[in-house]
């Protein structure tokens, strides 16, 4: 049944811009509306419709970064029928309105995670190991704890990770609230040999880790490339720049470069978003 909501996904991809109903999507499918819409949310981790809604919400993104387009033509064009209703859903998906994503686009987003440690009464931490998949260099990872199946606005607690290929690095992810998250790594990866310069988007993710206060919860991360089941990246990334160096040190022989992420009052300026960055599918 995997193929039948793989053609429903393909169905989204190519008419989102349309105001297609759960019975037409099931039908694509070939499937009754409501057995495919336990299949779906069993297969993707959410509904038909919150799927719909974040390709949507990646194509205003593409389009906001490479065309001049009016917002309201944006809004049009991937599917909604008032300006008010996208703009509500893109700056809850993303972080930031629509027209302060395209004013950042040059100059780097702003950090979207949660309040700085001092705010963080009876938080706890998750650490595990970041791992790539073979044929990749080294990779920069944007690690965070998240209450949703979908990378979107906001990350409770977030890091930028360096990670050397070869080997998995640790990571430990402090003041994630008390609570049950979704850790999800969004990594762009050198490749090697003759393919070092091609650089790959990479996902990962460890559902429903359960952190108590002031305890640490382990949880491993695979990184591996996109599948046609995974929902697009929506939140605004900052730029993700594998280091031409390996990190060194220990995990027990390995020690990733870790920097917390804070809020935007606390960063004066983030890095330029890259293509795959800015708009991971």
């Amino acid at each position: 049944m995997d193929d039948a909501v793989e053609r429903a996904i393909e169905y989204l991809w190519e008419r989102y811009d349309r105001p297609l109903t759960l019975t037409e999507i099931a039908d694509s499918a070939g499937l009754s509306r409501f057995y495919f819409a336990r299949l779906f949310r069993n297969s993707t981790g959410i509904t038909p419709g919150r799927f719909l809604a974040a390709i949507r919400i990646y194509h205003a993104k593409r389009l906001l970064l490479e065309t001049p387009l009016r917002i309201t033509d944006v809004s049009v064009l991937v599917g909604y029928s008032s300006l008010g209703s996208f703009s509500n859903c893109f700056t809850s998906s993303v972080g930031i309105s629509p027209g302060r994503f395209r004013r950042l686009a040059p100059t780097g987003a702003p950090e979207l995670s949660g309040l700085p440690p001092a705010h963080r009464a009876g938080s706890g931490a998750i650490a595990g190991t970041i791992s790539l998949p073979a044929g990749h260099g080294n990779a920069q990872v944007y690690l965070g704890a998240f209450p949703t199946r979908i990378v979107q606005h906001r990350a409770v607690a977030a890091m930028v990770v360096d990670v050397p290929g070869g080997r998995p690095s640790c990571y430990h992810l402090p003041h994630v609230p008390d609570g049950t998250w979704f850790v999800h790594a969004v990594a762009v990866a050198d490749g090697v040999g003759p393919e070092a310069r091609r650089r790959t988007a990479l996902i990962g993710m460890h559902p429903l880790v359960a952190v108590a206060a002031d305890g640490v919860t382990s949880a491993a991360v695979r990184l591996r490339r996109r599948r046609a089941t995974d929902p697009p990246v929506l939140l605004a990334l900052p730029e993700l720049t594998p280091l031409p160096a390996p990190a060194t040190g220990g995990c027990p022989a390995t020690t990733a470069r870790q920097t917390q992420l804070a809020r935007p009052s606390t960063l004066p300026r983030q890095p330029a978003l890259t293509g795959l960055a800015r708009t991971v599918p």
